[in-house]
C-alpha cells in the first residue's frame, strides 16, 4: 500500500499510471517545461535544459585536470568526516566509484586519499547566494582561510551578477541521488524501476556528452539500498552520493542563463570551490 500511496503525485504518465496503479488516479498537476516521473513527495525537478551547463565540467583538455582536482576536494571530504576506509565511510565509497566512472587513475585516487589524511586541517563551508534572474547558489567550499574565500566569493558574485544571499540553502534537500543510464529505458519502465527500488522520484536529465540519464532520488538512509536494487534489476550505476536537490526552481530566460552560467563558471574555476548547486530551470 506504501508504494500505491508514493505514485499519487505524478505530474505526468497518465496511461501509465492507469496501467501500474488504479484507474481512478490521476496526475496532480502538470507542466510541459518539466518532465518528471513522480512516485514521492513533489520537489518540481525533472528533466532539466540547464543540465548543458556543467559544474563539474567533462573530461576534455584541461577540464580533465579540473575534474579530477574537484574529486581530489570531495574525497578530502569524506575523509575528514568518516575515515579513509571506503568499507567503514558509505560516502568515501560511493565518490571512489565516481571517480572510477570517470577514468581517474587509480594512482591519482590512491594520491588524494593519503593527502587527504596528512592534509592540514580545513574548514567546509556551504555559500549561500542569488544569481541573475534570482536564481538560487549553493557553493560548497573546502578552504583553509576562512577569510580569502569569503572574500574571494563575495568578489566573484559581484562581479558576476549575483550577491551572498542568506537564506538560499531553504530551498534545497540533501537527498541521495543514484544515476544510470536511460539508454532505451521507457518512461514506464522507469516508473517501475522507482518503485520497485525504492526511490522517491526518477528525473531525466543529460551527462557532460548529453547522453540521457536517470536520476533515482531517494532518502539519504535509504542510499545503499536504492543502488543496490538498480544493480540487482540489471541497470549500469553512473554515480550514486549526496546532493542538495532544489524544492522549486527559478525559470530564466536566453539572456540570464547566459549570465548564470558564467557566474558558475567562474565560481567552479576558484581553487577552494568542490562544487556549485543551482535551482535553475530555462524557459522552454
Amino acid at each position: 500500500m506504501a508504494g500505491l500511496a508514493l505514485v499519487r503525485t505524478l505530474p505526468t504518465l497518465r496511461a501509465v499510471t492507469a496501467r501500474l496503479l488504479a484507474p481512478a488516479l490521476l496526475p496532480v498537476w502538470r507542466t510541459e517545461r518539466v518532465r518528471t516521473l513522480r512516485v514521492g513527495c513533489p520537489a518540481r525537478a525533472g528533466h532539466n535544459k540547464w543540465s548543458k551547463v556543467k559544474h563539474i565540467k567533462g573530461p576534455k583538455d584541461e577540464a580533465r585536470g579540473r575534474m579530477f582536482m574537484k574529486y581530489g576536494m570531495l574525497i578530502r571530504i569524506a575523509v575528514k568526516e568518516g575515515g579513509s576506509n571506503p568499507d567503514l565511510n558509505v560516502n568515501l565509497a560511493n565518490i571512489l566509484e565516481q571517480c572510477r566512472t570517470k577514468n581517474m587513475p587509480k594512482a591519482s585516487i590512491d594520491a588524494a586519499i593519503k593527502s587527504a589524511e596528512k592534509a592540514k586541517p580545513a574548514s567546509q563551508h556551504m555559500f549561500e547566494a542569488r544569481g541573475p534572474g534570482g536564481c538560487l547558489l549553493l557553493i560548497e567550499v573546502l578552504t583553509d582561510n576562512n577569510s580569502r574565500a569569503h572574500q574571494e566569493i563575495r568578489r566573484l558574485l559581484t562581479k558576476n551578477g549575483g550577491m551572498l544571499s542568506d537564506g538560499a540553502r531553504h530551498n534545497f534537500n540533501r537527498r541521495g541521488v543514484v544515476v544510470v543510464p536511460s539508454q532505451d529505458i521507457t518512461a514506464e519502465r522507469a516508473l517501475e524501476l522507482a518503485i520497485e527500488a525504492g526511490a522517491e522520484d526518477v528525473q531525466e536529465t543529460e551527462d557532460e556528452e548529453e547522453k540521457p540519464l536517470l536520476k533515482f532520488i531517494c532518502d539519504i538512509t535509504d542510499l545503499n539500498k536504492v543502488r543496490t536494487s538498480l544493480v540487482g534489476l540489471g541497470n549500469q550505476i553512473t554515480s550514486a552520493g549526496l546532493e542538495f536537490v532544489p524544492r522549486n526552481h527559478s525559470s530564466l530566460d536566453q539572456e540570464q542563463m547566459e549570465a548564470a552560467s558564467s557566474l558558475i563558471e567562474v565560481l567552479t574555476d576558484y581553487p577552494d570551490v568542490v562544487r556549485v548547486w543551482d535551482n535553475i530551470q530555462a524557459d522552454s
